[in-house]
């Protein structure tokens, strides 16, 4: 700074113990007022440009990253080599579930519904007379219900986590 200061490029003033530099107005020429409008308008353009520019490159930036998440064409053929055997794998397994000759007719689907009802009213049935017993039992026993199943050993549907079906 000092060496451009005596070559005259800059001007130096010491303030106490510090020195200021600045730049010498005398070696630029002096500016009119229309100049400096005239650059204040380049500026303000030059400024909308970097904008615009700033702009373009986020915009780009973000097709880019896009770009880079998306599969390439070899992945995407392979995904869809991939998704053909999957289907030609479903197709095979559909043929084979209609051509089955086990099909359960209507009767036998209703023969079996039936008795699903039966043995689930029986289930309930079975499970209100336990339910009756041990109560009465209860009403003379001095210890809680859960003592007394654990003495006797007896298992409920709710210690199995057996839900009696609804019909």
């Amino acid at each position: 700074m000092e060496l451009l200061a005596l070559e005259g490029k800059i001007k130096e003033k010491t303030y106490g113990k510090q020195k200021i530099y600045f730049a010498d107005q005398a070696q630029f020429k002096d500016v009119n007022d229309a100049d400096l409008k005239a650059m204040d308008c380049q500026i303000s353009e030059l400024i909308a440009e970097a904008q615009s520019l700033t702009q373009s490159c986020r915009q780009l930036d973000a097709e880019l990253k896009e770009l880079n998440s998306s599969l390439t064409t070899e992945e995407m053929m392979s995904e869809i080599q991939e998704l053909k055997a999957e289907c030609s794998e479903y197709r095979a397994r559909l043929e084979k579930i209609k051509s089955a000759t086990n099909h359960i007719t209507p009767e036998e689907k209703e023969k079996v519904y039936k008795e699903r009802t039966v043995y689930v009213k029986e289930w309930k049935k079975r499970k209100r007379l336990a339910s009756d017993m041990i109560n009465a039992i209860l009403e003379g026993y001095p210890k809680s219900k859960k003592e007394f199943l654990d003495e006797v050993g007896v298992e409920t549907d709710e210690d199995c986590k057996v839900v009696v079906p609804s019909n």
